[in-house]
């Protein structure tokens, strides 16, 4: 059939998806990609190829277009959880029905053949620190004299306010970070090239509708703003992170660089996913009470070099993502379209469930053992990592994230 542009495919079969395929009809998250340097349009990741979304919809739902013929998802993101369910609904007519199969066939793109790009313009960015199993780990390295969690950490969730303008799509570089450090046994500080550079496996979600200034989101209205989910890197040079973050938290350490997966699941598609939260003791404040409490089923899965040496399992996060929202507005900040706040790192009881190299080496006590030899305690130019992530969909089909990748290079 004919289709537009070098990255145009045959007919795929029509979709011949195998059960387990995990960017099938069950998943259809969202991006941006291009054929061109210029080229920037919202597509739906189905199988191994992305739907042109904008162009089936001039076709056959001409009412959709104005959503969707954007060079971000930032319209589709505002116009709140009714659009975005309808089409939804259209989505998987589309790619059913006899009736839409030319036309759909048409505007299939091989997703090898196409660039994904950022998929939203970032208002704001927030990093949680959530998993409790982390902030023990890290309680743990720094302080092991005193009680591993701080006392306002079951009270409240913490968080830092990171760097909206640093948030890359998967497959950026990242430039090693300079910064000013301490080393042990030095009286002053130096300035040059993060030794100790890290990383953090988290979940993202992407905010859609904005509120105004003074309403305070509640847990209960987590499906009405927040839109999908991601998989994010929050890259971290510890060695600068250290010397910085009293009294006022991390600022340079973390802020050079944080990548993001260049698909945006929609939370609807992971409603077979929920799973009880753990519980929480002491019981938590009233405007953080989230009944009935529930997170996502979501494994998390780190490679270094083309190596697995993690598999973080969120399910076991401590905070979710519902009160989350709701501490990111309980002062009555606003929120914006386009917002993305992450997770923190997810760690679990496992030592190959730890979701940072601060963790698996344990601050460089116990390096991690490559295949090929080599050691790792924090990273080395040229170091790629990767994370991936599943979900379970309904009956036995899995939910896709992609992945988001990133190559250190020198500073």
């Amino acid at each position: 059939m004919p289709g537009r542009g070098p990255g145009a495919v045959a007919e795929p079969g029509w979709l011949d998806l195998a059960p387990d395929e995990p960017f099938g009809l069950d998943n259809l998250p969202y991006g941006i990609f291009g054929e061109g340097s210029d080229d920037r349009r919202v597509g739906v990741a189905i199988g191994a190829y992305v739907l042109d979304a904008a162009a089936v919809a001039e076709r056959l739902a001409p009412g959709l277009v104005d959503l969707l013929a954007r060079p971000t998802l930032n319209a589709l993101l505002a116009a709140g959880a009714p659009r975005w369910h309808e089409l939804r609904e259209r989505l998987r007519e589309w790619l059913t029905a006899p009736a839409a199969r030319e036309v759909v066939a048409s505007h299939l793109r091989g997703v090898a053949a196409v660039r994904l790009h950022l998929p939203f313009d970032v208002a704001d960015y927030v990093d949680f620190y959530s998993s409790l199993h982390h902030a023990e780990n890290v309680g743990r390295i720094f302080r092991p004299d005193q009680p591993p969690l701080l006392p306002n950490w079951r009270h409240v969730p913490v968080a830092y306010h990171g760097r909206a303008g640093t948030v890359v799509v998967s497959g950026t570089p990242i430039r090693r970070p300079w910064g000013q450090r301490r080393s042990p046994g030095q009286e002053r500080p130096e300035f040059g090239p993060s030794t100790r550079l890290d990383i953090e496996a988290e979940v993202g979600f992407v905010v859609g509708p904005p509120t105004e200034p003074g309403r305070r989101v509640g847990p209960a209205e987590f499906e009405e703003f927040v839109f999908g989910v991601c998989l994010v890197n929050d890259w971290s040079a510890r060695d600068i992170q250290s010397w910085e973050y009293v009294p006022l938290g991390p600022f340079q350490g973390k802020s050079f660089a944080t990548s993001v997966s260049p698909w945006i699941v929609p939370v609807a598609a992971l409603e077979a996913a929920r799973v009880p939260a753990p519980p929480q003791d002491p019981p938590v404040l009233e405007h953080l009470v989230d009944p009935p409490r529930w997170t996502m089923n979501i494994t998390l899965a780190v490679e270094l070099n083309g190596h697995t040496v993690s598999e973080p399992p969120f399910a076991g996060m401590y905070w979710t993502p519902a009160q989350q929202l709701a501490h990111l507005t309980a002062n009555g900040a606003r929120l914006r379209t386009g917002d993305l706040y992450a997770s923190g790192t997810v760690s679990g009881p496992e030592r190959h469930q730890r979701g940072s190299l601060l963790e698996l080496s344990w601050n460089g006590k116990t390096p991690l053992e490559l295949p090929d030899g080599s050691t790792r305690t924090f990273l080395l130019d040229g170091d790629q990592v990767t994370i991936r992530a599943t979900a379970p969909g309904p009956g036995e089909s899995v939910i896709g994230f992609g992945s988001v990748t990133g190559t250190i290079v020198p500073g």
